[in-house]
């Protein structure tokens, strides 16, 4: 059976708290590829880039974040988690408060503005060779988020299945085919997903 909304997993966690030196150097380095990627977009930065604007060795890049998925995905993090504070204790809909429907179509809505921001960091962050939904944290978290609203909203559907199937539309390749290849405006991206929601939630 699917946990109540208060045991969602937030992706991430504290984790072992991080020693004084070694969080200044996390911070550095995370500022400083921040605005390499603010500039040149993630696709023109690489990890020396990153290693020379931070003043840190290569080595010291590569042995804390792994590789430049892993430097993607800690740029992400805070964006994820601001995100998920807001499903789980943010102003209806997105937040609780409000019909299963509702928060369905709010969820959607705010997850195309988090990928019209940071979609081709999501791509980046999965370079590794799986899709963004395979990053197990994000993932598990946006998927039990929408299996317990659709069991609310459509009890009669498998909604583990759904939730997956409608998770599916929002993986940021497709994301940005349709903005880039196909030239779709980001309120057609919404709509779409508001009527994705009400056909699956109808009675």
């Amino acid at each position: 059976m699917i946990a109540g909304v208060h045991e969602l997993p937030v992706a991430g966690g504290d984790g072992p708290r991080e020693r004084a030196d070694a969080a200044r150097n996390r911070l550095r380095i995370l500022t400083a590829a921040a605005e390499l990627v603010d500039r040149k977009g993630i696709d023109g930065v690489s990890m020396d880039d990153v290693a020379r604007a931070a003043c840190v060795g290569t080595g010291t890049l590569y042995r804390r974040f792994g590789d430049r998925a892993g430097l993607a995905l800690a740029l992400l993090d805070e964006h994820t988690k601001a995100f998920q504070d807001e499903l789980i204790a943010g102003a209806p809909p997105l937040g609780p408060g409000a019909p299963a429907a509702e928060r369905l179509k709010a969820f959607g809505e705010g997850y195309i503005e988090l990928l019209e921001r940071h979609a081709p960091l999501m791509v980046a962050a999965v370079a590794r060779g799986g899709g963004w939904h395979d990053a197990p944290g994000p993932h598990q978290f946006y998927g039990t988020h929408v299996a317990i609203l659709l069991a609310e909203a459509a009890p009669q559907l498998d909604a583990q299945f759904i939730a997956q199937a409608l998770l599916a539309t929002l993986a940021p390749g497709e994301h940005l085919r349709a903005r880039l290849g196909y030239g779709w405006p980001v309120e057609r991206m919404k709509a779409g997903w508001r009527s994705l929601v009400d056909a699956v939630a109808r009675d």
